[in-house]
């Protein structure tokens, strides 16, 4: 009956750690995570400073995208 607690207690053990490592792993990426759109805000800004319309390049490239495209119902027939 001990052999089964402490094998118990192995478990728990390292399922705990498991979880505080994994822990300090995610609290790391959010902090990578942060600098990185820190660093996007700070190109986004000089371009725009620069008189680079991003919104207005992104929406251009997303119609160029779905000009060629055939509607859905065309894509659903089947012949």
């Amino acid at each position: 009956m001990a052999k089964k607690s402490e094998n118990n207690e192995e478990q728990i053990g390292f399922h705990k750690g498991s979880l505080a490592t994994l822990v300090k792993e995610r609290e790391e990426m959010m902090r990578i995570l942060q600098i990185v759109e820190q660093l996007m805000q700070m190109h986004i800004k000089e371009l725009k400073e620069l008189g680079v319309d991003l919104q207005k390049q992104a929406q251009e490239s997303t119609a160029k995208k779905l000009k060629g495209n055939k509607p859905i119902e065309d894509v659903l027939k089947r012949k």
